[in-house]
C-alpha cells in the first residue's frame, strides 16, 4: 500500500521483476483492507505516511488483528516518535525510501515466505 501512484507502480514493477506476484496495489487504508480480506497475500508492503485519516500504523494494525499478515515499512520518513510508533506493531522490517531491491528482498526472504 502505497499513496503515490508514481512510487507504487515502480514498487510494483520492481517486485515482479523479482520474481514476486504482486496481487494488487491499493493507495487508502479502506482499500487495503478490502482487497486482503478478498485476496489474502502472503505479506503487505506498507507505506507509514498516508493521505488521510489513517496512517499507515493504524491500517498496519487492523491489518494484524483481522487476518494475522506479516507487513513491512515503507518509509521516507526520519521522525523518530513515529518510527517508535511503528516499531510497536512488530512488522518484519523497514524499507527506507528511496529504496532499492535488494533491501527489499532481503527482507521478504528473511521472513521465509
Amino acid at each position: 500500500m502505497e499513496d503515490e501512484v508514481i512510487i507504487a507502480l515502480d514498487l510494483k514493477l520492481r517486485l515482479e521483476n523479482l520474481g514476486y506476484n504482486v496481487l494488487d496495489t491499493v493507495f487508502n487504508g479502506q482499500d487495503a483492507i478490502k482487497k486482503i480480506g478478498e485476496t489474502t497475500p502472503d505479506l503487505v508492503l506498507m507505506d507509514i505516511q498516508l493521505n488521510g485519516d489513517r496512517d499507515g500504523i493504524d491500517v498496519a494494525k487492523q491489518i494484524h488483528t483481522l487476518f494475522n499478515i506479516p507487513f513491512i515499512y515503507l518509509t521516507g520518513s526520519h521522525d523518530n516518535s513515529l518510527l517508535e510508533r511503528a516499531k510497536q506493531t512488530d512488522p518484519l522490517g523497514f524499507v527506507t525510501k528511496p529504496f532499492d531491491e535488494t533491501e527489499i528482498q532481503k527482507l521478504i526472504d528473511k521472513s521465509h515466505l
